[in-house]
């Protein structure tokens, strides 16, 4: 009934519904649950119904804010695959919106740095990654330093004097 509400309200007829519910649910791998009650789901299994819900409309941009700030790694790596997979398939532009520098680099192609409300830093993921220009990037960016080579760790240290992340500063890809 979840996914199926914003059909309803805009008064697909019920035999369409059902075939719109029943695609979105195998796209997302929920056919299973069905007719399971949201407090009978896994926080992933939410996550899959409200991007399940988020399609109804066949949208040409998929908005996902913080979609995977909590769960557990697992769950993020299948959420993050399940998002890769929905853009190939669908061909569909996502947009997500996150804090989490390893979502970015496991999923994204460009990226858009926004502080205080404006964009400090935008460009494919590869080139802001390996060459961060704004101290805000830096800062994000000092999260994954401990997997990065020393050379380049040392190039995306927070400016001195600055806290890990400056306030209002959050990636929006």
């Amino acid at each position: 009934d979840n996914v199926a509400l914003p059909l309803k309200i805009a008064g697909v007829p019920k035999p369409e519904r059902a075939r719109k519910v029943d695609a979105l649910l195998e796209l997302v791998g929920l056919t299973a649950k069905r007719d399971a009650y949201p407090a009978s789901l896994s926080g992933g299994q939410k996550q899959r119904v409200g991007i399940a819900r988020a399609l109804v409309h066949d949208p040409e941009v998929l908005l996902c804010d913080e979609a995977t700030s909590a769960l557990d790694p697992e769950t993020t790596q299948s959420i993050l695959a399940l998002l890769a997979d929905i853009n190939r398939r669908l061909g569909l532009t996502i947009v997500l919106i996150t804090h989490e520098m390893e979502v970015i680099r496991a999923v994204c192609d460009t990226v858009a740095v926004i502080e205080q409300g404006e964009v400090v830093e935008t460009g494919p993921v590869w080139r802001v990654f390996g060459n961060p220009q704004h101290g805000a990037t830096r800062a994000l960016l000092s999260t994954l330093v401990h997997d990065l080579p020393a050379e380049l760790a040392a190039r995306v240290q927070p400016l001195s004097g600055q806290a890990a992340l400056p306030d209002g500063a959050q990636v929006v890809l």
